[in-house]
């Protein structure tokens, strides 16, 4: 196999470009699904559910293994586990799913993409950090990107009033996986970036599968058509466990501020495979907005 001879740095950049693409597909697939022709449109919840019990088996055999030779948990570190589950994988999930079925794929990339300048931000308002002149920049850049193709969206849909919806759920995704990256920190120094993943995914999928129960009828899980299932397994695979995985083998190797770099890719190959597949306008100003969106990112992301 060529990759045996690769460097490990190289190696750790093409396992950061395969997650950034498995990522980038999560919105394609949610569209897909949502367009499936049926009497009502799958629910959100509904759809993240299926996502997530697909997923499940992964995580918890991944749980079971990390967990195996290392040390239990304290009260403390469950509560932790259980509210940063509940805002990183449930929380910010389901609030990206519903502000889906209002506005494209790629403005919801984009949006979703602030979580860098955000968890800056939570650092600076709660966490006593200084706010720095690049990382001043980088916010300007970011917002000045997502304005142009938040615009741009407005124009083309004819439909303000969903854009802005959908934007607005997108950008509270956003604030709570911003919210998770930013204490998740040191639960990842406690429990390694593994075993933390898979146990904060369980709490994810023990919360959804409860708030589907309280508010659908078990059909709603039972009787989807056939390529709901379809859209939901290839999310779960290609777009969560192996992603999640690959990322975070990509950091081992050549660490967090270049894989985040690399993961920039991800909005723009949204935006492309949106084109492609979803018929999504591809215009000069959305990969303007895309571009200062990017800039940003890697401008608060370097060393």
């Amino acid at each position: 196999m060529p990759w045996k001879n690769w460097s490990s740095e190289s190696l750790g950049v093409a396992l950061a470009i395969l997650a950034a693409f498995g990522f980038s597909f999560k919105a394609i697939f949610v569209k897909l699904a949502y367009a499936v022709p049926q009497a009502v449109p799958v629910e959100a919840i509904t759809l993240l559910a299926l996502r997530m019990s697909f997923a499940l088996p992964f995580f918890a055999v991944i749980a079971v293994h990390a967990s195996r030779a290392a040390p239990s948990l304290s009260r403390r570190d469950w509560l932790t586990l259980v509210a940063l589950g509940l805002l990183g994988y449930y929380g910010a999930s389901l609030l990206d799913f519903i502000g889906l079925s209002y506005i494209s794929a790629g403005l919801e990339r984009l949006i979703l993409f602030t979580y860098p300048t955000l968890t800056v931000m939570i650092g600076v308002l709660f966490m006593g950090k200084s706010l720095q002149r690049r990382e001043i920049g980088a916010l300007l850049l970011s917002y000045a990107g997502i304005g142009l193709v938040f615009f741009h969206d407005l124009e083309f849909s004819g439909e303000a009033r969903s854009v802005i919806i959908g934007s607005l759920f997108i950008f509270a995704s956003s604030l709570a996986y911003a919210f998770y990256l930013a204490g998740s920190g040191s639960m990842i120094q406690r429990l390694g970036s593994v075993r933390f993943t898979a146990l904060a995914m369980l709490v994810s999928v023990l919360a959804t599968e409860l708030h589907l129960l309280v508010t659908q009828p078990l059909s709603a899980l039972l009787l989807q058509p056939l390529p709901i299932y379809a859209y939901a397994a290839a999310m779960a695979l290609f777009s969560t466990v192996l992603p999640v995985f690959l990322q975070s083998a990509a950091i081992r190797r050549i660490g967090a501020s270049k894989s985040v770099m690399i993961g920039t890719l991800g909005p723009m190959l949204t935006i492309v495979f949106a084109w492609l597949l979803l018929d999504e306008p591809l215009s000069l100003v959305q990969l303007a907005g895309a571009g200062l969106v990017l800039a940003g990112v890697w401008l608060v992301s370097r060393r």
